[in-house]
């Protein structure tokens, strides 16, 4: 197998989305490439171009991805009309300081962009209360599209320990996807 290349391009305005892929390149290990959108580089479009799986990351600002984010996902389009990215693993993840928040239309607008390049999308697989009481706060907004993390506005905590316990179980998840789709 060669050396797998997973990506984690995303955009944070308050910090909260970047500790979220931190934690999820946690869970993923050596092969994970954090990109901040805002400054992107030709070598992280060229990491990109490589990678085995791309992990979208945006705070859900006004119902949807935040703009920043968008013109991300707009620069592209030649990798999209050149098939670039086609057949890659995606996943997406999401913050928000509302419960509900709308995060659920930012993780379908991220899953309709992968789709869009043809790519395999990976969701969230963590169950936890009240399904399975042994897992008290894992994945606690139920989210099975990707991961959505409800931020404790002005809590000294502000991330909970449970959200980052379920973004790093969710970097895992993609690794073994990515292991696993790529296995030839």
């Amino acid at each position: 197998m060669t050396d797998l290349v997973i990506c984690l391009p995303y955009f944070s305005g308050f910090g909260h989305t970047h500790r979220i892929a931190q934690a999820i390149a946690e869970g993923i290990g050596n092969p994970a490439h954090l990109i901040d959108v805002e400054h992107i580089t030709d070598k992280d479009w060229a990491d990109l171009d490589a990678a085995h799986t791309i992990v979208f990351g945006a705070p859900t600002y006004m119902g949807s991805a935040a703009a920043r984010f968008s013109l991300f996902l707009e620069a592209v389009d030649t990798r999209w009309e050149h098939g670039q990215w086609v057949d890659k693993l995606a996943a997406g993840f999401t913050t928000a300081i509302h419960p509900s928040g709308d995060k659920l239309a930012t993780l379908q607008r991220l899953s309709t962009f992968a789709a869009q390049m043809g790519m395999i999308w990976v969701g969230q697989s963590a169950i936890g209360t009240p399904v399975n009481p042994d897992q008290p706060g894992l994945n606690r907004d139920g989210s099975w599209l990707g991961l959505m993390v409800t931020e404790q506005l002005g809590a000294t905590n502000d991330i909970p320990p449970e959200d980052i316990s379920t973004a790093r179980m969710f970097g895992t998840r993609i690794l073994n996807a990515t292991k696993r789709w790529n296995s030839t």
